[in-house]
């Protein structure tokens, strides 16, 4: 049964508003691993619209729903099967559109992931393509002759392992596949596949749909040529990815980010501009001077409304890693912007990954509100506002295709899709009447949304009252941004919008910490944000994992 809207988001966002994206707050959701509603141990999509009181409650202005479309799931749905249905195991076209009328009745847009670089082999375009040479749709994938010696027509690899070409015994060639073997490339070359993917985007924007997360936005084009990758230069870096993979041996400058992709973004941004107020954010997994290319994406207001960035996803963390990365994106997208996260679910969890369990509970709330108060728009991942930690997955309930190739090397992405623990005094922490499709965590179930609602003092108190204080502050929303220097691990900057001009600092260590603000810098006290940093003199002070916010 879906939840009655007894609760409104503290957004103030304006429903007609084009550019309410900008500074919005976005809370991606896992289908699978939110909440089941009929105890199949899978998550589903009236589950969900169960728990938007929770998500309007925490006062964010969008959630952005990862794939649910048909899918035979070896990908978890980033394999398609079918464009304009929703999988029976997630619901019904029905409970979709409930759930957008729902959501939109407590003030929260909804964006929805768009796979379109490839599809399921089960999609009936790639049926259709296979069969032979000559069919209508027999140039709408990415299709190739072997070499002479039947080997693969040049070097590009998987992201997922092994070479990114496979044999098919049909049409005698190979098919790309940038991903698993069972995910297919679309030939975007082909203007047939354009039309058609724009046709998919028009269906779900018909349906009241506010904008659409780009998945491997980058990765719709290849090199006509098919022109063999080179290697990496010595100390090159493939975002986001681990050595244990031999695709990080190669500089991808062939098979992805090729020049055609803006011309398509173009088109795809016309599509949404006939809508009211919609927005695209693209993931951008680019590994050639990733700033210039979200520049490009970016770029005036015919492409991607934001560019969705993996750098403050990696394991670095420091003050001065993170004011490097966001100085460096400042610097070389200009009017472009941002979308940042710390966590999503294809990465362990940010409580983890930069070693905060011990203080998840003070980490946790701190990291909400930087991440909320950079120049950008935030995604926050469900569960963080818990500070949940990475799971331990163990290798026999590993489902992740992507972590049982490389194991034990790499664990794969099990562990921060696991269950969201509602209830820690029922089986499966609330999730599910049924044993779920991953384990719950006993550490999560401890840090459930029931044991943290009515304590004050809890990562979920706190990041409620957080984040209902930012609504109310322009500069923190859309302000320009300066850093100061700081010594580490003091992160500083001021946010300006306007007559609002507002000091933001933050210790991302465990002990206090003093430090010397500029001089001419008088910050006023401002309460209601849950922090008790302090500012004195031209000094300031700050408890472990605090923060100062302050008009100057």
């Amino acid at each position: 049964m879906v939840a009655q809207a007894t609760q409104t988001s503290t957004s103030t966002v304006a429903a007609t508003d084009p550019d309410w994206w900008r500074g919005a707050v976005i809370y991606q959701i896992y289908p699978r691993s939110f909440a089941d509603s009929n105890g199949d141990g899978i998550g589903d999509l009236p589950g969900i619209a169960d728990r938007l009181d929770h998500i309007a409650g925490l006062g964010v202005d969008a959630i952005w729903l990862s794939p649910f479309y048909v899918s035979p799931m070896e990908d978890f749905g980033y394999d398609v099967a079918d464009y304009r249905d929703v999988d029976p195991m997630f619901g019904s076209l029905a409970d979709f559109d409930r759930l957008i009328s729902e959501a939109h009745a407590r003030g929260l847009k909804v964006l929805i992931d768009l796979v379109i670089s490839h599809t399921s082999d089960r999609h009936e375009w790639f049926a259709e393509s296979r069969a032979n040479r000559g069919n209508p749709r027999a140039d709408w994938y990415v299709w190739a002759d072997p070499k002479a010696d039947g080997t693969p027509p040049n070097n590009w690899l998987s992201v997922f392992g092994g070479s990114a070409w496979e044999w098919d015994t049909r049409r005698r060639q190979y098919y790309l596949h940038n991903f698993l073997k069972s995910q297919p490339d679309l030939n975007f070359h082909n203007a047939e596949v354009q039309d058609a993917v724009l046709d998919v985007a028009r269906f779900w924007l018909e349906r009241g749909v506010d904008g659409f997360r780009l998945d491997t936005v980058n990765f719709y084009f290849h090199d006509k040529e098919l022109k063999d990758n080179p290697p990496l230069s010595p100390g090159g870096i493939v975002t986001g990815m681990t050595l244990a993979n031999p695709y990080s041996f190669q500089d991808h400058i062939h098979d992805k980010t090729q020049p055609e992709n803006l011309a398509f973004l173009e088109r795809l941004r016309a599509l949404c501009d006939e809508y009211p107020a919609i927005t695209l954010v693209g993931e951008i997994g680019s590994d050639h001077n990733p700033p210039a290319t979200m520049a490009a994406y970016t770029k005036g207001r015919r492409r991607l409304h934001m560019a969705y960035t993996f750098d403050l996803l990696s394991e670095t963390f420091s003050a001065a890693f993170i004011r490097r990365t966001v100085e460096d994106f400042e610097a070389s997208v200009g009017t472009g912007w941002p979308s940042w996260s710390l966590s999503n679910h294809d990465v362990p969890r940010v409580i983890s990954r930069w070693n905060l369990e011990a203080d998840a509970e003070r980490a946790a709330p701190l990291l909400v509100a930087m991440v909320t108060s950079l120049r950008g728009t935030p995604c926050l991942y469900q569960g963080e506002e818990l500070g949940l930690t990475e799971a331990d997955v163990p290798f026999e309930m590993l489902q992740d295709p992507y972590g049982r190739q490389f194991w034990p090397d790499y664990k794969g992405r099990d562990g921060c899709r696991t269950p969201m623990p509602w209830r820690a005094d029922v089986p499966h922490a609330g999730f599910s009447a049924a044993n779920p499709w991953l384990p719950v965590s006993a550490d999560h179930a401890r840090r459930s949304v029931g044991e943290q609602e009515h304590d004050p003092a809890s990562a979920l108190s706190r990041v409620r009252r957080f984040l209902a204080w930012r609504s109310g502050h322009e500069a923190l929303k859309k302000g320009t941004i300066r850093f100061l220097d700081m010594p580490e691990p003091v992160l500083a900057f001021l946010r300006e919008a306007g007559a609002e001009r507002m000091l933001c600092a933050f210790n991302l260590g465990a002990e206090p910490v003093s430090a010397v603000l500029p001089a001419g810098l008088r910050p006023e006290g401002i309460e209601g944000h849950g922090f008790a940093g302090e500012a004195e003199g031209g000094s300031l002070r700050l408890a472990g994992y605090d923060a100062l916010f302050a008009r100057v």
